[in-house]
């Protein structure tokens, strides 16, 4: 019997073979369980149309369950002589059933089977990534809070600015994953669309129910032109990556901070020493290797888009080969931005913050600024004010009045932190997982 769904009575050069299946059969393994809830679907929408007798879609569920447990123990295995995760499901329901296992294809091809494998698989991995940043999110807000009368040097052009604070450096980032969440809500949206039925790209001559399959799936709408349900492969994978690169830019630059901050020269704040690493040969290091690696990982991660382009880059309509490539760049990507998440809210939690940094004479022209304000509100003319502040600070007569006194919104002194968590929670309440969980379960428990 052959175990692949195209072959027919020629057998393809073995050479040729290995170099079109590539890396197929490990990336379908991110896939495997998806393929099953998708199949469970289709089938259930065939019996209703009267292209599977209720028998045949009971025991085909039955056994399609097993599948699926196998999957989540780890247990589900693509055989050695078997194309991918598609052929390797009918072949295991082939040998279990017979003849019925043969049935489950009708009204659909691999492009769109693997098309709604991947808006499964990638909905379930962004709502792990939203629940991570999530909790990123909290940590920042609490440490911002924690630290809000802090005062630490602001840098332009890393030259000592103007004052800052622990409170607006957590809080910075915060706000900077509330506008990420942003676009992982439009990722989602895009990605919670149901493709399948659109087959080959050109839909089917079999009278499918759409909408059955996607009210079982939980999703949201159906990608609705059959043309353009084969379009969203790889637009749908570059969108997401934009926004998984947005996230990233984030991690990237507040490793970066960590890093700098964290050294002898700033000693702005402290790591955990467990998140730590030590030198072969000096004795006194403590190496910022988590941070240094978030900030690595980050920034490729912000070259996915562009990587996902290149290769979709200048293809027509329809189906090609080249999108099975995105896949090998695509489907890992979430596991590294959820480990980088995970690691950055595990340390901003444990940082220590340095409260004395001001202590520390070199910092005092940072409050240059504050003076010349105090002279300009008691009716000095602001340049004067200016060429007055600066002379003194040439001459090194400048005396810092570190009590300072800012009120607007999003300041030192009004964070707005509650503005920015409420930001956080209204985008959050625009995702609605609970009908996607609920969906899949009810599939799961037919």
């Amino acid at each position: 019997m052959s175990n692949k769904l195209w072959e027919k009575n020629f057998e393809v050069n073995k050479e040729i073979e290995r170099f079109t299946v590539g890396r197929d059969r490990e990336m379908d393994m991110y896939l495997a369980k998806y393929d099953v809830l998708g199949s469970m679907a289709h089938i259930t929408m065939l019996e209703s149309i009267g292209l599977l007798a209720k028998e045949e879609l009971l025991k085909l569920l039955a056994e399609l369950k097993h599948i699926y447990h196998l999957c989540e123990e780890g247990r589900f295995v693509i055989e050695k002589d078997v194309e991918d995760v598609h052929s390797e499901v009918e072949l295991m329901l082939t040998r279990k059933l017979g003849d019925i296992g043969k049935k489950i294809h009708s009204g659909r091809s691999r492009n769109d089977q693997v098309l709604v494998d991947l808006k499964l698989f990638t909905r379930h991995e962004l709502m792990e990534i939203v629940g991570n940043v999530k909790v990123l999110f909290d940590e920042l807000i609490q440490k911002s809070n924690q630290y809000k009368d802090v005062l630490m040097p602001g840098y332009t052009h890393l030259q000592i600015a103007m004052p800052s604070s622990f409170g607006l450096w957590f809080g910075a980032y915060a706000e900077s994953l509330a506008d990420d969440m942003l676009y992982l809500q439009a990722a989602w949206r895009m990605t919670n669309r149901n493709p399948l039925g659109s087959a080959a790209g050109y839909g089917s001559s079999f009278p499918l129910n759409r909408q059955l399959t996607t009210d079982l799936l939980g999703f949201d709408s159906m990608d609705y032109n059959v043309v353009y349900a084969q379009m969203g492969r790889g637009k749908m994978e570059r969108n997401v990556a934009f926004a998984m690169a947005t996230v990233a830019g984030t991690l990237a630059k507040m490793a970066f901070d960590a890093c700098l901050f964290n050294c002898q020269n700033f000693g702005f704040v402290k790591l955990p020493k467990e998140c730590t690493t030590g030198s072969s040969i000096m004795p006194h290091k403590k190496n910022p290797d988590v941070f240094e690696l978030i900030r690595a990982k980050s920034n490729k991660l912000q070259s996915l888009p562009q990587q996902i382009m290149m290769i979709m880059n200048n293809l027509p309509v329809g189906y090609f080969r080249d999108l099975q490539i995105i896949k090998e760049t695509f489907l890992p990507a979430f596991d590294e931005l959820n480990d980088c998440l995970r690691m950055a809210a595990y340390i901003i939690n444990k940082m220590e913050v340095n409260e004395h940094i001001l202590d520390n004479r070199m910092y005092d022209p940072m409050f240059s600024v504050e003076e010349v304000n105090r002279l300009a509100a008691a009716g000095m003319p602001f340049r004067d004010a200016y060429k007055k502040v600066g002379l003194e600070i040439e001459a090194g007569e400048f005396v810092a009045d570190k009590n300072i006194h800012h009120t607007h919104e999003g300041s030192i002194g009004n964070l707005c932190n509650d503005k920015i968590q409420a930001l956080m929670k209204q985008t959050l309440g625009s995702f609605h997982f609970d009908k996607v969980t609920d969906a899949e379960k009810k599939l799961l428990d037919r």
